[in-house]
């Protein structure tokens, strides 16, 4: 699809008075809107403790009147706006809500005129809140599409959660749907391409020993050092873009003890499966390499993530349209990008997906994240006008987009 399709389509629903009407309400209730995304943050997240929070969007939900209002058994948390047409390609709607917050963590926030402040305001406090003030806007208004909208909050986003949540949620409704994923803190952005991750937690395990007496023994941390080290000397290209980082290193007892035991969690990734698949195994080299150079240590190397590669082109109608919308709603500076995202999982199977943010945001993932609100109507409204772009309104759709969908 050609941006002046998406961009007919687009002016065509905003020809509907009620639409109007809903994008008018989120400018009017900005501060009831800021209102729930705080009453999100306050509930903890952590990933693989989400159930607090679940049961807080599942109320919500239940309030709202959606139908067939349920959790999985991962806490994934359902929610289905019927349309008109039953068999018409379903859209599916969600938002992570886990954070890289422990349970532990100080959840109090500080506003400013067009701030919050405070951990997992934006990410993802902002776009949980969407999938519940979207489906308020189009019960008020009257908008009923022509295909069924689900809104997912699920689990399982951030870290070490690997995307199970939207397995699960793909799993469910498969190639039959299009799926339009709401992050709180991309507006302005686009994301159709979702970049290949491999994460590792490599273990070292030596013989140990008094520092003084043992002297010479090798160290697991010491050949954790090296294996950092020469993961640090690694070439990655800059198209496409890869990168490496190791996040987390643990290991040792005393100061005057060689450690016998050392570990690191290791992150790869790149835009393409190839290129990941290149700096793997220069890793896995300067492993082996390490463990013929120390013999009396042992190197594990164990998969702890995995997510895949995929990406549809900007002409995707459902792709075209987040442009289109993000016109619509007045910001012209749209920009593509590549990320690590729910998309990651239905982009790899060929399905169409898209990635779009409600407000910018800072800081993510550290306490003192935040949100600003300015941009919040606008991100609510290029939702409000790219579900109902692919869901469809009461008019029919034109033929040469139908066509495409």
């Amino acid at each position: 699809m050609n941006s002046t399709l998406a961009q007919t389509h687009i002016a065509r629903l905003l020809r509907h008075a009620p639409v109007q009407a809903a994008m008018a309400g989120f400018e009017h209730e900005l501060a009831a809107a800021v209102d729930l995304i705080i009453a999100i943050q306050q509930v903890p997240a952590p990933t693989f403790a989400e159930a607090e929070r679940a049961a807080f969007v599942e109320a919500r939900m239940r309030a709202l009147g959606l139908a067939d209002v349920a959790q999985d058994g991962l806490h994934n948390v359902y929610g289905r706006i019927p349309g008109r047409i039953p068999a018409a390609r379903p859209v599916i709607v969600s938002a992570h809500t886990d954070t890289v917050f422990d349970a532990g963590v100080d959840l109090q926030v500080r506003r400013e005129t067009h701030r919050v402040h405070g951990p997992g305001i934006g990410d993802n406090s902002a776009g949980v809140a969407g999938l519940l003030l979207l489906a308020q806007a189009l019960r008020r208004h009257g908008l009923q599409p022509r295909a069924d909208v689900w809104l997912v909050a699920n689990v399982g986003e951030e870290g070490m959660g690997d995307l199970r949540g939207m397995r699960a949620v793909t799993e469910r409704f498969g190639e039959r749907a299009t799926y339009v994923v709401v992050e709180g803190g991309l507006f302005g952005q686009v994301c159709h391409q979702g970049i290949a991750v491999r994460r590792f937690r490599i273990d070292v395990t030596g013989p140990g020993g008094h520092s003084w007496g043992s002297f010479g023994t090798p160290s697991a941390i010491h050949v954790l050092g090296r294996l950092i080290a020469g993961i640090d000397g690694l070439s990655v290209p800059d198209a496409p873009r890869t990168t490496y980082n190791v996040g987390v290193i643990e290991g040792g007892t005393t100061i005057n003890s060689i450690a016998r035991t050392a570990s690191l969690w290791l992150d790869l990734r790149s835009e393409a499966g190839a290129a990941l698949a290149e700096l793997e195994t220069a890793v896995r080299q300067i492993i082996a390499g390490l463990a013929q150079r120390f013999p009396d240590v042992r190197i594990e190397t164990v998969l702890v993530g995995d997510r895949p590669a995929g990406q549809v082109a900007r002409s995707e109608p459902v792709v075209a349209w987040a442009e289109a919308a993000l016109r619509a709603v007045g910001f012209t500076d749209v920009s593509y990008i590549a990320g690590s995202t729910d998309t990651n999982i239905p982009l790899s199977r060929g399905i169409p997906a898209v990635c779009i943010g409600l407000a910018r945001s800072g800081n993510a993932h550290r306490p003192d994240e935040y949100l600003d609100t300015r941009q919040l109507p606008q991100g609510l409204s290029q939702l409000l006008l790219l579900v109902l772009a692919a869901a469809g309104l009461e008019t029919p759709i034109p033929q040469e987009l139908e066509t495409e969908r």
